[in-house]
């Protein structure tokens, strides 16, 4: 099931936003991570229409040796940075031991320092950083905390993933960066649906039921599976946890995970205690 937009009305709609926003806020300069994939590069072409290019500081950040497809953008590499810190962290034997540490450990320390490189030219330039997160991975869960999702304002994060692809065919993203298989780039021959074990398009479908018609999608392919990732990554939505001041038990709501939508879900001691991903 396509979730059909009308591309030409949704770029006027976030063109409006994006100068809205600047203008609101004094600023003129952005700043914006180029991985070279679909959504970053969507978001970089609305940019462009909404801030004079040379407004526009494009950071590209590679840890693997990948070639930025942007001539213009700033190249960082942060594979010294990364490397650093993780020695460092590698000498505790508290967190040797886990299994797949380094893996997973590497993938979230790269995806903060980029957005401390981000951070620190935007405030150099008097710059926002505009992110480049997408509905379908908010949702999901599928970011780091204080990574990816750490941002000024986010122009894409209203559309699906499967969207994000009809917008960017038709503001002419090059039909390489549009086929090409979806990666954080936070290891060799990593893949966003590799690591999902579903597709995009599945996860699209499944949340569009869920999450905006309310109703069941239970019996679409993969749909029990795309919603336990999304409750095992609820807590990310949820963050920090905080004292109620009148009762003596702390309650948070879930709004994307409960069946019945206005249950009231407990943290409990073993809740907190779970081993999560960042």
């Amino acid at each position: 099931m396509l979730i059909s937009i009308d591309p030409k009305i949704e770029t006027i709609r976030i063109i409006r936003f994006l100068k809205q926003t600047f203008k609101e806020q004094d600023i003129d300069k952005a700043v914006i991570g180029l991985s070279g994939g679909v959504d970053s590069t969507t978001a970089y072409y609305l940019l462009k229409k909404a801030l004079p290019e040379k407004n526009i500081i494009g950071v590209s950040m590679p840890y693997f040796n990948m070639k930025s497809p942007f001539p213009e953008a700033k190249v960082i590499s942060t594979k010294t940075i990364v490397d650093e810190i993780l020695n460092v962290l590698r000498e505790s034997k508290d967190i040797s031991s886990f299994p797949k540490w380094d893996i997973i450990s590497r993938g979230n320390i790269m995806a903060r320092v980029r957005m401390i490189i981000l951070f620190d030219l935007a405030k150099k330039n008097n710059a926002l950083v505009v992110g480049t997160e997408n509905k379908t991975e908010h949702l999901l869960g599928y970011f780091t905390r204080f990574g990816d999702a750490a941002s000024d304002i986010e122009p894409i994060v209203h559309l699906y993933k499967t969207q994000v692809y009809q917008l960017a065919k038709y503001l002419g993203v090059p039909e390489k960066i549009i086929r090409q298989k979806p990666t954080a780039g936070l290891w060799p021959r990593q893949t966003d649906e590799g690591e999902f074990g579903f597709t995009y398009e599945e996860a699209d479908e499944v949340l569009h039921l869920y999450h905006d018609k309310k109703i069941s999608p239970f019996g679409r392919k993969n749909a029990e599976k795309i919603l336990a990732l999304m409750k095992a990554n609820a807590f990310k939505h949820e963050v920090p946890y905080t004292i109620d001041s009148s009762p003596k038990v702390v309650w948070r709501r879930f709004p994307y995970v409960s069946r019945n939508r206005d249950s009231l879900l407990c943290l409990s001691t073993s809740l907190q205690n779970k081993t999560r991903k960042n």
